[in-house]
């Protein structure tokens, strides 16, 4: 029995190994092959013709390829040399992974199929994440290669390897995110990219290759719509339906989202006038886009330009182009431009090695915090393709580019991020095989305190490259560190009709008595934005003609966290009896002294006074409760006289003014709290006559 039952077992294992060599066979296309399946054969060998036209004519037409191919595979799924091509058009598709199990079908059965075949099969388990297999099949590929003759293909494939190491330690520790399909409000069935957000994250838009492209028309390099742009809006906490911008932001030809601003009222789109590549800019007014306008020359050249973002003030662009004239490191390279005094873009700088790498950067974001900046690299630590990597300036010198880790970069090119001034939401876009189309717009939500993390990539993740987690594991709670900026927003309208208003809204370094930047509320609806990055303290001022100036007050120190402010601004008419308050007037301690910090509402003042020459104005001091009646009183009229003074030495005439201290008599809020007495320590003006 014991002799029986081994015979037995060698018979299976001999069956077995037979039976795995004839799966192995290389099953050529031929006659022969098929005699009994003769129509079934034509037909595959019609689809193999058909689908080599397309993939004569290189990766961009793959796709196309791969239907025709894919039907003669379900006849003979045996023939090394249609599972190779098969295999070459996944990976150079959406779908990398995919082409796995092609490669290495195509090796089995014929090792021989290509000279690439190493190379294309360590390339395929390096999407895959077999990071260690991937290396064996790139050094087996790298012996088949000649240092004199192969030089630039050893040069890649060191690369590669190098970028598996960098992978390994990346998915070992994986960022705590949930990445969630933004759904069929914002994606189809076709392709979906490039998102840009508003800082407050109440405007998106996209570029999609949809039917509806306001050309109609398909394009001729690729087979797909030409590319519009498309807006939606956040409503009571969900997205409306992406509508396309029609004209004239989209044109007949490709138009494609690169940049907003934080206030979501200035858009910068790419167009490729001539296939060099452009910036264009366009402006809201209203609820009417202007027609896109081509920036200078100084930040467009007869090279390519890719891709362009704005610093929160809107007077530097980092701007992505391969121009061979400003020192380039290779390839596209980031540039910063600031305007001149005239508001004129200078000739970009090279940002230098510590952000630009010997490969394409690409799809830079500066976020509204003035100081964090993403970007896509082929270099640095990328597990392969393009990653995603973070900076940050600080008086001039970057810090060295961070990849933002696994899942949200792949193997694959992970580009256009953006991160909504929180801190707590980024967008981008990436290929799931379970998700609407080619490409979706997802929402990352990084994870902090107030939920903890339930990991499953299954579910949770787009992991269509990982194993899948069954299990849900709980980690513990992890500090997420928020944005440094402070998000002010609101309307701007008459105090009176309420109506809506365009105004002037300076920004000012009150430290420096500088206007940072200048922005416009929207004509129809009053919305305004402002992003304002810690550490500075700020002067708002807001202007508009034939009313009085509005100001406001913000000190945020370096280490203030992000906070998003509504204030609603009504602007008073210039009509007898009119307060305004000074909020950006300061004084020292319990003194009397103005402070340096209150030129720029002291100028504003002395410009509404000459703007309306005939005006009779009275300044008023306040204090809060603290401290003696009799004190407070000859502290605030001291303080309101400073003023007084400060405009006569500047040429107002002193019969114009009058000065009163109110002491604590005028309380506007609360004296019981410090938000209070602070709101009641004040300066003011009230119109007599005009």
């Amino acid at each position: 029995m014991k002799h029986a039952k081994s015979y037995f077992l060698y018979s299976l294992i001999s069956l077995f190994s037979f039976s795995l060599f004839a799966q192995q066979k290389n099953v050529e296309f031929t006659k022969e092959n098929f005699k009994e399946q003769k129509a079934e054969w034509k037909k595959a060998v019609s689809d193999i013709k058909d689908g080599d036209k397309f993939y004569n004519e290189g990766p961009l037409k793959y796709k196309f390829a791969i239907e025709y191919y894919l039907s003669a595979n379900k006849l003979n799924p045996n023939n090394a040399l249609l599972n190779f091509k098969i295999g070459n058009c996944y990976i150079y598709g959406q779908n990398q992974a995919k082409s796995l199990h092609f490669f290495e079908k195509a090796n089995q059965l014929d090792p021989n199929v290509s000279p690439m075949i190493h190379y294309m099969f360590g390339w395929s388990h390096h999407f895959n994440l077999h990071f260690d297999k991937a290396i064996q099949e790139y050094e087996t590929f790298k012996k088949t290669l000649t240092p004199k003759k192969d030089q630039e293909r050893i040069i890649d494939v060191n690369k590669k390897i190098k970028e598996c190491g960098y992978g390994k330690e990346l998915v070992k520790h994986p960022v705590r995110v949930f990445i969630d399909d933004l759904g069929e409000e914002i994606n189809t069935k076709y392709p979906e990219y490039a998102p840009v957000i508003s800082a407050d994250e109440s405007v998106l838009m996209l570029t999609s290759r949809r039917p509806n492209t306001v050309g109609g028309e398909i394009a001729e390099e690729d087979q797909q719509y030409y590319e519009d742009i498309y807006i939606s809006r956040k409503v009571n906490g969900k997205w409306s339906a992406a509508a396309n911008m029609g004209k004239p932001v989209n044109t007949e030809r490709h138009d494609a989202t690169i940049a907003l601003s934080p206030d979501g009222q200035k858009l910068y789109i790419y167009n490729d006038d001539n296939g060099d590549g452009n910036i264009y800019e366009c402006d809201q007014k209203g609820d009417v886009w202007s027609k896109p306008d081509r920036m200078n020359k100084h930040v467009n050249s007869p090279s390519h330009e890719s891709s362009a973002c704005l610093s929160p003030d809107g007077k530097t662009i980092y701007l992505i182009t391969d121009r061979t004239d400003l020192n380039g490191l290779g390839g596209h390279d980031v540039y910063v431009s600031h305007q001149n005094k005239k508001g004129k873009w200078m000739d970009p700088v090279n940002l230098g090695p510590i952000i630009n790498t010997e490969y394409d950067e690409e799809s830079g974001y500066m976020h509204p915090d003035g100081k964090t900046f993403y970007f896509a690299s082929k270099g640095h630590t990328s597990m392969g393709g393009f990653d995603i990597f973070r900076t940050s300036v600080e008086n001039g010198k970057w810090a060295t580019p961070e990849n933002i880790g696994y899942p949200l970069n792949t193997p694959g090119d992970d580009l256009d991020f953006v991160l909504s001034a929180s801190g707590k939401h980024g967008y981008y876009s990436s290929f799931n095989e379970h998700g609407f189309g080619e490409k979706d717009i997802y929402i990352v939500t990084f994870l902090g305190p107030e939920k903890p993390v339930m990991l499953n990539t299954e579910d949770n993740l787009i992991a269509s490259l990982a194993q899948p987690v069954k299990q849900i594991i709980i980690e513990p709670k992890v500090a997420v560190t928020t944005a440094k900026t402070t998000i002010l927003k609101g309307v701007i309208s008459d105090a009176l009709s309420q109506k809506p208003l365009e105004a002037e809204i300076d920004l000012i370094d009150n430290t420096k008595n500088e206007v940072l930047a200048t922005f416009m509320s929207n004509a129809k609806s009053g919305k305004y934005l402002v992003s304002l990055p810690s550490g500075k303290n700020y002067g708002i001022a807001v202007r508009k003609t034939d009313y009085l100036f509005h100001s406001e007050n913000f000190d945020l120190p370096a280490d203030a966290a992000y906070q998003e402010v509504v204030k609603d601004i009504h602007l008073k008419n210039i009509a007898v009896g009119s307060k305004i308050v000074l909020r950006n007037i300061f004084f020292d301690f319990d003194k009397f002294t103005l402070r340096p910090e209150s030129t720029a509402e002291l100028e504003r003042l002395i410009k509404l006074l000459m703007d309306v020459p005939s005006m009779r104005i009275e300044l008023s001091g306040h204090t809060d409760s603290k401290g003696s009646a009799v004190y407070n009183q000859k502290l605030s009229e001291n303080r309101a006289k400073a003023v007084v003074e400060y405009l006569v030495q500047h040429g107002i005439d002193g019969k114009r003014l009058e000065y009163k201290g109110f002491g604590m008599d005028q309380p506007m809020a609360d004296n019981k709290t410090d938000e209070g007495r602070q709101l009641n320590r004040r300066t003011e003006f009230k119109i007599l006559s005009k």
